[in-house]
């Protein structure tokens, strides 16, 4: 290769390719064990595989980007520089996956750092904290959403539905009462939590195969049942 072409990718660092590589792969690993552990204490949403698989490469990349900086202040502040002109938009809307993405941004660093025992134990105490943590709130975790029933007027509500709702909810609290079909029925609104094993879809069909309840509808919060 032609010495001006050698010149400004020579190892002045003394970094072996074979370590780089090693630590990568360390951070691609404990960016997957990172990703399990959030898709292990996710409490359900739209995400889909991207974050968890964010979280991955978060890891990786900011491994990667430790072993460039060094120790060098200046190169520090160029990359801050450089990295500014890149601009996020995308909204985080649990303030638990903020501390995920933390998580990771810290193992990676640690892996580039070349500190393996601090990445180890912080990936095993964080992780088991967030598992554990998860494990214990996991009832109440289940978000509330609003069930709204409509029977016909000459039935007793509780005796009629209260026994269906209690097999599938955890908890329920009556939100409001009123009259439906000229007065021919009542509708009636339960903010609640589902069961866990049980799904919004069977409780729906459950309801709705009650003879004298003429309307179910099942609603989580930010949508209109209209």
């Amino acid at each position: 290769m032609p010495e001006f072409l050698a010149a400004p990718f020579q190892n002045t660092w003394n970094v072996t390719p074979l370590y780089v590589f090693v630590r990568l792969l360390v951070a691609l690993l404990m960016g997957a064990v990172i990703g399990w552990i959030f898709d292990r204490t996710d409490r359900g949403g739209d995400r889909g595989t991207s974050f968890p698989a964010t979280l991955v490469l978060l890891c990786a990349l900011v491994a990667m980007v430790t072993q460039v900086i060094g120790d060098n202040v200046a190169r520090a502040f160029s990359l801050v520089g450089a990295l500014s002109i890149v601009r996020f938009r995308t909204v985080v809307r649990d303030t638990r996956d903020t501390a995920f993405v933390i998580f990771s941004v810290v193992v990676g660093m640690a892996i580039g750092a070349r500190n393996l025992v601090l990445a180890s134990i912080g990936l095993l105490v964080v992780g088991a904290a967030a598992l554990l943590i998860a494990r214990v709130t996991r009832e109440r975790a289940e978000p509330p959403f609003l069930l709204r029933v409509r029977v016909g007027l000459g039935n007793e509500v509780e005796q009629l539905v209260g026994g269906a709702m209690d097999e599938y909810l955890l908890g329920r609290r009556l939100m409001s009462v009123n009259t439906a079909r000229l007065g021919a029925a009542l509708s009636l609104s339960y903010e609640g939590r589902m069961r866990e094993g049980r799904t919004a879809e069977d409780l729906v069909k459950r309801l709705n195969a009650i003879q004298g309840v003429q309307d179910v509808r099942f609603q989580r919060y930010g949508f209109s049942l209209d």
